[in-house]
């Protein structure tokens, strides 16, 4: 019999938990609870119980969990023991920025190709990273065998860009620009939107 498929919300907090045990292990921290950890990053005990039991066993009672063994099996789990190629469409403001965050690599991850159609921007280089024209993105994908894009060109070019994407064998899209891409189901996009997040704050402080 197979088994049932993960929810999607207790996947996405997954990251959230490998990143405060990377902080408790830069901290010299050994072992934790799911108190300490759940105190650390706003979330109740029972819950990270329940959602590590998801995936098997990783503490014992009374003695909590070994940071060093749960942040190895969350790396595991979420595919992040291994390195990530990327590639970034669109080198704004925003894509310059991204290409110089060294966050990335620090977590596996690293963009290997830059596209923009400025002309003014084909040819220079960020760091190590030569910007190319979108005229060679859907071969220079194809041959990389890259599956991951972050996409930071503007609205009305997004839904274009990111079927050529597809097209080009990419099969997850970091998504920057304020529009719903319409895509194949399999094809998996997050969206990033701050302006979205500042007005839901400023609900709040009306």
């Amino acid at each position: 019999m197979a088994k049932n498929p993960i929810p999607d919300i207790i996947v996405g907090r997954l990251p959230r938990y490998l990143r405060a045990l990377d902080i408790m292990l830069r901290n010299g921290i050994k072992t934790t609870s799911s108190q300490e950890l759940g105190e650390a990053i706003g979330i109740s005990a029972a819950q990270i119980r329940k959602d590590l039991s998801q995936f098997g066993e990783f503490g014992k009672q009374g003695t909590g969990y070994s940071v060093r063994y749960l942040v190895d099996q969350l790396q595991a789990i979420l595919h992040v023991d291994r390195s990530w190629d990327l590639v970034l469409v669109g080198v704004g403001d925003l894509g310059t920025a991204l290409a110089r965050y060294q966050g990335f690599v620090n977590r596996g991850f690293r963009i290997i190709l830059a596209f923009d159609n400025d002309t003014d921007k084909v040819g220079k280089s960020i760091g190590n990273l030569k910007v190319m024209g979108m005229d060679s993105m859907e071969e220079e994908i194809s041959r990389s065998g890259v599956k991951i894009a972050m996409l930071t060109v503007p609205a009305s070019s997004a839904q274009a860009v990111a079927e050529t994407l597809v097209k080009s064998g990419i099969k997850a899209i970091l998504n920057y620009t304020p529009v719903q891409l319409n895509l194949p189901e399999e094809i998996r996009v997050e969206y990033i939107d701050p302006l979205v997040k500042l007005q839901h704050m400023t609900y709040y402080l009306g």
